[in-house]
């Protein structure tokens, strides 16, 4: 943070002082990732400055890093020449990215200055579902045909491997732009001059189609660690890759949904600040007012146990203990089911085992719970009666929790729904009405109340 500030302000001083070769530079040395940080302390018309500065590739490079707010604001100072340089220098799924959080007609100045071959492109993929592979590939790959030598193959890889996405992964492609094999660039480097591509290529590819889930994508790339990912139609032609970062933006982008989900909050594709104070409350009220009902399920079940407390008053002072108890244990077994989930570790059919496992946990800690509390009532208020009743019903409640905790996102995951929706705020609902019902009747049951 304070080397960005002093990039800040040596920027402001050297455009200030109107230092302008000294300035170009100095920007040569700051690293691509500090600039959006940079930006943001800066005036719009002094961002202008620090852009046009730049060379064309390392501002394509920084335009595209940029957030959606900063690229409008540039895109509305962008003469159309300037733009053109920018839009042709950016790879094609940077530029689908950037369209789709643009308003309508900053959308019509991008177009209009992208070529006719590149909108077309564009538009096909902009026409595949959000949630697809085929919404966030690249068409820009390295593809090399069947009865290429490996000289052959670098001299189109030189010709062509500037303006593509990556050149680590080379995709081999028969005469219908089938997908034969994939050829790492390191393969290529050792190999003889003369050696056939067929001869070295790695048929054992995998592959997704354009219309795949983006976070099985994800998933992929996390078990495999790829650099790049094949997309194929439906007919088995290579039509795109997904590459690496953009599987991170996928992960980062379902992880944060999903956050929002374990907060009984309605998703928001936008960032905190960026979000109005009443589209914040309007994502967080429809869930808020469904626990706050839900509670009321709670409180009926303590008014009909009136009769209980009338005749020991103490045992209101528990339910708090027990209520809480309950929902913490049942969100930390959610928490480790849905994330067990999302990293594909846990499956629907391990049902059976994990909850299982869950109830082991859930009777030892279960146990250390009862045991600690009945030490203390014993001492606090010499009554072994009441400690065994707190002590059965945190037993009975833990196991509750933990059972509900790990079984309702498999159940969710199972009916196609997310998971996250069975966190914190739901579960511990349910088992508040869940323990106060478990705690009377226990009570009820030992001290004939």
């Amino acid at each position: 943070m304070l080397e960005n500030n002093f990039e800040v302000e040596k920027v402001l001083e050297l455009i200030e002082q109107k230092k302008f070769n000294e300035l170009k530079k100095y920007l040569e040395r700051i690293n691509g990732a500090d600039f959006p940080s940079i930006f943001e302390e800066i005036d719009d018309e002094d961002v202008l400055i620090v852009f046009r500065l730049l060379n064309k590739e390392r501002a394509a490079e920084i335009f595209a890093e940029l957030d959606p707010d900063m690229q409008e604001r540039l895109i509305n100072s962008f003469t159309d020449v300037e733009l053109k340089n920018v839009i042709d220098k950016l790879f094609i799924d940077d530029t689908v990215d950037m369209i789709e959080e643009m308003p309508s007609n900053v959308v019509k100045r991008i177009l209009r200055n992208v070529s006719d071959k590149d909108r077309k492109i564009i538009n096909e993929i902009l026409n595949y579902p959000d949630d697809s592979a085929g919404s966030i590939m690249t068409t820009e790959f390295v593809d090399l045909k069947e009865n290429m030598t490996v000289e052959q193959a670098f001299e189109k890889i030189k010709k062509i491997g500037l303006k593509k996405e990556t050149v680590y992964n080379c995709y081999v492609l028969d005469k219908n732009r089938k997908l034969l094999g994939v050829i790492d660039i390191k393969n290529l480097l050792v190999a003889e001059r003369n050696q056939k591509l067929t001869e070295l290529m790695d048929t054992n590819v995998i592959t997704v189609n354009t219309l795949d889930d983006k976070e099985d994508v994800a998933r992929i790339f996390d078990k495999y660690d790829y650099v790049a990912l094949p997309v194929v139609d439906k007919e088995g032609r290579l039509v795109g890759i997904v590459t690496v970062d953009d599987a991170i933006d996928v992960m980062k982008e379902e992880a944060s949904e999903d956050f929002e989900k374990m907060a009984a909050m309605s998703p928001n594709e936008d960032g905190y600040y960026k979000t109005p104070v009443l589209t914040h409350a309007k994502n967080r009220i429809v869930w808020l007012l469904f626990l706050m009902f839900s509670s009321i399920v709670t409180g009926a079940v303590i008014t009909h146990y009136e009769q209980a407390f009338a005749a020991l008053p103490i045992l209101v002072s528990f339910i708090p203990m027990i209520m809480g108890t309950g929902g913490n244990c049942g969100s930390q077994s959610s928490t480790l089911v849905i994330r067990g989930i999302a990293v594909d570790e846990i499956k629907t059919k391990d049902f059976l085992k994990v909850w299982w496992k869950e109830i082991r946990v859930a009777v030892i800690v279960g146990i250390i719970m009862a045991i600690v509390n009945g030490i203390r009532i014993v001492i606090q208020y010499n009554d072994l009666q009441l400690a065994v009743v707190v002590g059965l019903t945190l037993v009975v409640t833990i196991m509750i929790s933990k059972s509900l905790g790990s079984m309702l996102p498999l159940i969710c995951k199972k009916l196609k729904l997310d998971p996250a929706i069975m966190a914190a705020p739901l579960i511990s609902t349910i088992l508040d009405t869940c323990s106060v019902l478990v705690f009377f009747n226990i009570a009820v049951a030992i001290m004939h109340i």
